[in-house]
């Protein structure tokens, strides 16, 4: 007759299985490595080079500066040059995303076609777009609507339809689809097949697919160029410039051209550009957070959280008795 024996059991409590918190936290005192001191050194020399010839080169005339900074012809030229960023990026993305999908087609026929437009547009300077947009009445005096090769059933002269504004955002956006793209096509391309298939298994259709499977989750791939595609349509839009478009750097060229103060117009251009792509920039941040919330990675801290966190860190109270430990040099 044999023995049973039981094994004992023995219950595990993980509700709280994480370590107790100690009191006090270990410090750990890092030593910097001597080249930090160096490159911080240099650095500073540097920046304060740049500050001094801010303050004290006279040929920046600041007095002239703060004087045409909001003056109506420059806000007149920032308005202008707001609406061709808006107005061809909106073009441009919806164009892009056209082609992206016309490229990603099972027919031969309409990927070529998309596959041409990228080529062409990509391959030609946006300074040669331009000027041919503009001068387009060369090509053909006369736009007309009609059937093809049939009697026309309306139609105008070319100089009156295309003026050097609708030109410009021709050329603008038109170029910027080419590269918009190529933008959502890697993308889309990022998205595994099986989202495609699960969502047809579901009952949608390919047009819904896209609309509520692949695009939103491609989106964290497409936002970050595009939105450096916007802050270079802002600086790009400047090309407009020869076809006597008064968009901000042409307003500035103006002034200058009749008062002869080139540095002082082009610093108020300048200051201008940055404080508008500044301010793309934040937003880009704030839609960038906004599509990657569903991703498994941890979101990065907004600026007011990083300066709420530094803010707590320096009023906090330094605890008593805790050690410091040295690290090795970084």
């Amino acid at each position: 007759m044999t023995k049973s024996t039981k094994t004992p059991e023995v219950a595990f409590d993980v509700s709280n299985s994480t370590p107790p918190r100690q009191e006090h936290e270990l410090q750990v005192a890092r030593k910097l490595h001597p080249t930090w001191w160096v490159a911080t050194a240099i650095i500073a020399v540097i920046v304060a080079m740049f500050v001094r010839m801010l303050v004290t080169n006279e040929n920046l005339q600041w007095d002239v500066v703060s004087e045409y900074f909001f003056s109506e012809r420059i806000l007149s030229g920032l308005v202008k040059t707001l609406e061709l960023t808006a107005i061809s990026m909106i073009l441009a993305v919806a164009l892009g995303s056209v082609l992206a999908v016309m490229r990603l087609s099972k027919m031969p026929i309409i990927s070529s076609v998309s596959w041409v437009y990228i080529w062409f547009f990509r391959g030609t300077p946006l300074l040669v777009q331009i000027i041919f947009w503009f001068n387009l009445s060369f090509l053909t005096p006369r736009l007309s609507v009609g059937i093809p090769f049939g009697p026309e059933f309306m139609g105008a002269e070319t100089n009156q339809l295309i003026s050097p504004y609708s030109a410009a955002i021709i050329a603008l956006s038109l170029c910027e689809a080419a590269y918009m793209a190529e933008i959502i096509r890697g993308g889309l391309q990022s998205i595994a097949e099986g989202q495609g298939e699960a969502a047809h298994s579901l009952g949608l259709n390919k047009l819904q697919t896209m609309r509520y499977i692949v695009f939103p989750q491609a989106m964290r791939v497409i936002v970050p160029p595009t939105g450096n595609q916007t802050i270079g349509m802002l600086k790009t839009s400047a090309m407009v410039s020869v076809i006597a478009l008064p968009e901000l750097l042409y307003s500035a060229q103006l002034i200058y051209a009749r008062t002869y103060q080139v540095i002082p117009l082009l610093v108020v251009a300048t200051l201008w550009y940055v404080i508008v792509s500044t301010i793309l920039t934040i937003g880009q941040y704030y839609v960038e957070r906004h599509y990657a919330s569903g991703s498994s990675r941890s979101l990065p801290p907004t600026p007011i959280q990083k300066a709420k966190r530094t803010l707590a860190r320096l009023t906090r109270p330094a605890p008593t008795g805790a050690p410091a430990i040295r690290g090795a040099s970084s």
